[in-house]
Order: structure tokens, then C-alpha cells, then sequence
């Protein structure tokens, strides 16, 4: 009878640890990020205090957590990965290693357009792609869309970054969707027979070039020019001061945005976590500082631009189902190699 006893007590004690490490398990959220912003990790923080759940971050480039993803399978900690561009998102669920979010309140605040049509990820923030120009050069006027900057009145003006970009890689596939592939070649060729120099550097580098007096366009991301005119170095900012912003294809398909945005990881241990963290990024709080800390656009309707992009003006927004960008990534790189845009 003793005996008995006994092993109930262990049954009983085994049981108890199980669920105690159940308990445990579900209290952790392993992040694998892409973005490196003090807002994130503002949020992170956030997230933590309200939520009781601890969050394991795991920081590297895009490529580097979608490799990462695929060696590890069935054995990946991963809960959620986020990174920026729809085109990196695109590939992850074409590698399959996301898995679909089902969300009433995530489905209410993001638009069709900026999520993933199987729901296998979602838009965090917006950015816009545009061309800032010389204040001192340049009258805005004189701009009017994408496809004017292949005339030759801006020859030896255009300043962009590589085609190894996938900005670029997603703005020319959004022409390739909204043009098609011959329209397509024409613009890639005609922006590389305007360029100022051969492609270098980030964004931020191709403002400080027209601050330098290499050309007077160039192709950028918005958010840059935030951070640009909210830098603590005398270069920077004096290279978001030499610029002014235009937003092209007002009158046609809108200006191209892309995201940053977030999935479920396919094998996540806690699925419900990575949910209940989708949706605090969501919600007013957390878009308040996106929007205000790294000067990108929220996807909340209901949440209001930084002051500084409240500057630039209301734009229309091409919105073309990001889904397209992935879709039409490997056609873009074949045309940004065959016009010798490096």
C-alpha cells in the first residue's frame, strides 16, 4: 500500500512539473528580427511589462533569420520573424516557414493590400519610395512621376542605390506589375543612363550626395529623410536640409510603398503569443511610436503621421497588392542585370 502511495506521490509530482513547464513555455516569445530601431526595442519592453510574456530576441539580417529558419525546421525556436520589405516576407512564406495569422482585430486594422492574401504575414509600418531633389536646383515642377526620370533632361542626375537593394528590387517589380516587363526594361535602362555616378552606399548616402552637388534626384526610402533631419551630425542634417520631397504618380497608379512587417514562424511553440504580439504592434499605442520615433508611416487608419511627414503632405498610395513585389522579384533582377544597373 505504501508502494502505491509512493508512486502516486511521484505521478502527482511529475504531472506538476509538466505543467509548470507548460506555464513557463508559454510565458517566452522568441523574436527573429530584422530591424535594429530604438522604437523596437521601446516596444519590446512594452510588450513585456503589459503582456508578463519575455521576449528572446535574436538580431540579424534578413537573409542570415530566413537561412537561419530553414537549417533549423522542425526545431526552430523562432516565434515570429519580422524584417522589412514585402519581398523578403514573400520569400519566407515561399519557403514555407510561416504559417497563417487568424486575427479578427488584425484583419480590421490592415488593409488587404499591405498583407500577405494567404494571411501568412502583415504590415507593421509604411514606407514610401520617392524622389527627394535639390532646394536649390530643382523646382518641383519639374517632377511629375517614375517614368519622367528616364527623359534626358535628367541626365547625369539620378542618384539610387544598387539593384542588389531590395528596394529597388520591389519599385521595379511594382512597375513590372503595373507596366509590365517591357515598360519595365525601359525605365531600368533609362534611370541608368541618367545616373550621377555609379550606384554606392544606402540611402542616406544618396541625399548626401545631392547635398554634395553629385546630382540633384535621387530615389530614397522617406523615413531616411526623417532620420536624416533628426541627426545628431552636422553632415546629416545638413543633407536632410538640402532637400525637398516629391511623392511621383500622383496622377496615375499612386507613389510605391512597401513595409516592414511580421509573420508567425511555421513551427512556432507559441503560436498564440506570436498572435497576441501582432496585435499589440497593431494597436494605436505601439503605431504612435513607430510613426513617431523612426518616421515611418503607420498602418493603423487610426494613427496620425510624425509631424515631420505630416510636412510633405497627404499623398495617394499606389496600392497594388504587396504579394505582387515577391511575385515579380526574380523578373527584376534579370532586367536590373541585363541594362547593367550594378
Amino acid at each position: 500500500m505504501k508502494r502505491i502511495i509512493y508512486l502516486l506521490l511521484i505521478a502527482v509530482s511529475i504531472i506538476g512539473c509538466k505543467s509548470e513547464n507548460k506555464e513557463e513555455s508559454e510565458k517566452i516569445l522568441t523574436v527573429y528580427t530584422h530591424r535594429h530601431y530604438e522604437s523596437d526595442q521601446e516596444l519590446f519592453k512594452r510588450f513585456e511589462k503589459e503582456s508578463g510574456i519575455k521576449l528572446n530576441i535574436v538580431n540579424a539580417s534578413a537573409d542570415e533569420l530566413i537561412q537561419k529558419m530553414s537549417l533549423e525546421g522542425k526545431q526552430s525556436p523562432a516565434d515570429v520573424l519580422i524584417t522589412v520589405d514585402a519581398g523578403r516576407l514573400y520569400r519566407a512564406k515561399s519557403q514555407d516557414l510561416l504559417q497563417p495569422i487568424s486575427s479578427s482585430l488584425i484583419d480590421s486594422i490592415v488593409p488587404s493590400y499591405l498583407k500577405d492574401e494567404d494571411g501568412h504575414w502583415v504590415g507593421l509600418t509604411k514606407r514610401a519610395r520617392v524622389i527627394a531633389y535639390s532646394k536649390e536646383n530643382i523646382d518641383s515642377t519639374q517632377l511629375s512621376t517614375y517614368e519622367d526620370l528616364t527623359s534626358d533632361k535628367w541626365k547625369n542626375e539620378i542618384l539610387v542605390r544598387s539593384s542588389s537593394n531590395i528596394y529597388n528590387q520591389s519599385l521595379l517589380a511594382s512597375i513590372i506589375a503595373n507596366k509590365g516587363q517591357e515598360n519595365a526594361e525601359n525605365w531600368a535602362q533609362g534611370i541608368v543612363n541618367n545616373m550621377a555616378r555609379s550606384p554606392k552606399g544606402n540611402d542616406r548616402d544618396q541625399v548626401k550626395a545631392v547635398a554634395n552637388g553629385v546630382g540633384n534626384l535621387a530615389i530614397v526610402n522617406t523615413y531616411y529623410i526623417g532620420k536624416l533631419l533628426n541627426s545628431e551630425d552636422e553632415d546629416e542634417l545638413k543633407a536632410g536640409n538640402s532637400v525637398n520631397i516629391f511623392f511621383p504618380n500622383q496622377e496615375t497608379t499612386g507613389t510605391h510603398i512597401n513595409v516592414s512587417g511580421i509573420g508567425v514562424a511555421k513551427y512556432s511553440p507559441n503560436k498564440e503569443n506570436a498572435i497576441q504580439f501582432i496585435e499589440f504592434l497593431l494597436k494605436e499605442e505601439a503605431q504612435n511610436i513607430f510613426a513617431g520615433s523612426n518616421y515611418e508611416y503607420p498602418v493603423n487608419p487610426n494613427v496620425e503621421p510624425s509631424d515631420i511627414l505630416k510636412q510633405w503632405g497627404d499623398f495617394k498610395e499606389d496600392k497594388l497588392s504587396l504579394n505582387e513585389l515577391g511575385r515579380n522579384n526574380k523578373e527584376a533582377v534579370i532586367i536590373f542585370d541585363k541594362v547593367g544597373w550594378k
